[in-house]
């Protein structure tokens, strides 16, 4: 069974139990998986945006985009309209394998993970996840790296609060901290 029939056969419906809710369209439902990463002071040096550019690629499957800045900030030396990072949205059929590879192998193979903490997840529902380098998927090559990078990765929900966004991750296999409360 894929990772999406099983979201869809079993975790909405135990959600759907979980929260009281009449209709299982009412459950909080995913709707998008952004990986991010910011270039920082690196914005010039043309061989690093390669290399994040490649392998943002190999791990997403898809081509990431140019991030732009939004406004000028003089004491960063950035101008409004400069690329400052790259971003890969992905949606359908691409998110569900991603979050099952994210979930089963890349979690599991950070080094020194003891679980997410649960102050990741935002007050809409969204979880974000940060990594120091890129190093933990299985489609970098360590052998090439020269300098590892950072990455981002926020899973979109319509969850609407923290504590209905927070009751999917836990359905979904994400696996969080044992000691930490609930806040």
């Amino acid at each position: 069974m894929t990772f999406r029939e099983n979201y869809t056969k079993s975790i909405l419906p135990k959600l759907k139990e979980q929260l009281g809710l009449a209709n299982i369209n009412a459950a909080p439902h995913l709707r998008a998986v952004v990986i991010h990463v910011g270039f920082g002071k690196r914005t010039k040096e043309a061989n690093f945006i390669e290399h994040v550019r490649k392998s943002l690629g190999n791990i997403t499957g898809q081509k990431p985009v140019n991030t732009l800045a939004k406004q000028s900030i003089s004491n960063f030396k950035v101008r409004k309209g400069s690329v400052i990072g790259m971003k890969v949205t992905l949606r359908g059929l691409r998110m569900y394998d991603f979050l099952e590879k994210l979930i089963t192998i890349t979690l599991p193979r950070v080094p020194d993970f003891r679980g997410i903490s649960k102050k990741v997840i935002d007050e809409t529902g969204n979880l974000n996840v940060g990594f120091k380098d890129h190093i933990s998927f299985p489609e970098v090559d360590v052998q090439e790296i020269a300098d590892p990078h950072g990455i981002q990765i926020t899973v979109v929900t319509d969850a609407g609060t923290k504590k209905r966004g927070l009751a999917l991750f836990e359905l979904m296999g994400f696996p969080f901290k044992k000691d930490e409360s609930n806040k």
